[in-house]
């Protein structure tokens, strides 16, 4: 029988969405837009209406976590982050640890506004470096230099009290050395937690335009990412910063706790344009979905009362398969019994132990997990345990 109060398994946060950048990255899919001007207390009324409004739904929850995602939230005046943070106070509350979330780039303008940013609520910052390589950061779109970006991670650093920073490798022309010395020199930096991805080529993006064309050249082949990829675990381990999911490395306790709301699948209210979440409401399970176009869903709420798009029902069946694929990404795994509370049946045994036999996965507790060898397969395990 499905548990109407499952959601509590992996708590509940909120998601904003910041639409805008600077410039689009060529590698980025998300939904992102370069705009001259934006209208801040305008955006600002919109989003506190459309928590207001998410409130009113789920009466009786306290936010464990706000992640201010984008675009390029940094880009947003302090003023709108302190009234995006007020709104939900008033709607919810706080647990007393609540973490809350900003993204920002590194360059010297957003720089300025951490200060700010931290006395409006915000405790973590995750900047979005990608390169300690001039030369890569150029190839990636990037308006910040390795200088720059570490000028601006000292700011962090002094002003929040968790920072975290992205990189991306398997880059052009990259090799296994160079990439060791690249982390290695992140490491140096970091505080409790990276999050470190392969660059992966997404169709409706510039690279992915230049790779149909063949003008990409020079990415790492598979046997090259998949080494990177183990010196990754191997030198992060070795720094006190293991893997807690497949890309994302933390000293204990200093996981993103807004994350583990969806790799644990719990509830989290999304708004702003294009925004993703999940409700679980009078024991039925929502996937939320708003307008795409910021243009679209500033308007909708301002008319409507809503940018939200129509809800759809998730079953339980849906809810297991969810549950399963993301929660394997972590390095604690599934809960076998939860899987089975919400789909009415246990995992197919055979298929199982079939992996289990190729060392692909460990029963740990009541846990079933990815082993060291079977993390890099991940996406082959997914599909035999969900087939």
């Amino acid at each position: 029988m499905n548990d109407i109060e499952d959601w509590r398994n992996g708590g509940f946060g909120l998601y904003v969405h910041w639409p805008f950048c600077a410039a689009k990255c060529p590698y980025c899919d998300f939904n992102s837009h370069v705009v001259d001007r934006v209208d801040q207390a305008r955006w600002a009324k919109a989003l506190t209406a459309e928590i207001g409004r998410l409130a009113a739904e789920t009466p009786g929850r306290h936010l464990g976590s706000i992640f201010f995602g984008g675009g390029t939230p940094s880009l947003m005046a302090p003023e709108t982050v302190d009234a995006v943070v007020r709104a939900a106070q008033a709607g919810w509350g706080f647990t007393n640890d609540i973490e809350i979330t900003l993204e920002a780039n590194p360059t010297s303008v957003e720089k300025d506004r951490f200060r700010g940013f931290a006395e409006a609520g915000v405790n973590r910052l995750s900047m979005g470096i990608q390169a300690l390589n001039d030369e890569d950061l150029r190839r990636l779109g990037r308006m910040h230099s390795v200088a720059e970006a570490r000028s601006a991670f000292d700011v962090a650093r002094n002003v929040f009290g968790r920072v975290s920073f992205d990189l991306i490798y398997a880059r052009q022309g990259q090799d296994r050395a160079a990439w060791r010395t690249e982390l290695l020199d992140a490491l140096s930096m970091a505080v409790d937690h990276l999050s470190l991805y392969q660059l992966t080529i997404e169709p409706g993006t510039a690279f992915g335009a230049r790779a149909e064309a063949g003008k990409l050249r020079d990415l790492p082949d598979d046997d090259l990412s998949a080494d990177m990829y183990f010196d990754t675990q191997e030198i992060c381990s070795a720094a006190g910063m293991d893997a807690y999911e497949t890309s994302n490395y933390a000293r204990a306790g200093s996981e993103s706790r807004h994350n583990l709301v969806y790799w644990r699948q719990g509830d989290w209210v999304a708004v702003g344009p294009g925004a993703h979440g999940r409700l679980t409401l009078s024991g039925a399970r929502f996937a939320t979905e708003a307008l795409k176009a910021p243009g679209a869903w500033l308007n909708a709420v301002e008319d409507n009362g809503t940018g939200e798009l129509p809800r759809e029902f998730i079953p339980a069946s849906e809810q297991g398969t969810e549950y399963l694929l993301m929660a394997m990404r972590l390095t604690e795994g599934l809960d076998e019994a939860r899987y089975a509370s919400l789909t009415g049946q246990a995992l197919e045994e055979g298929r199982v132990l079939r992996l289990m036999d190729l060392g692909m996965v460990e029963r740990w507790g009541s846990r079933l997990r990815t082993t060291a060898a079977g993390r890099p397969l991940l996406n082959a395990i997914l599909r035999e345990l969900a087939a």
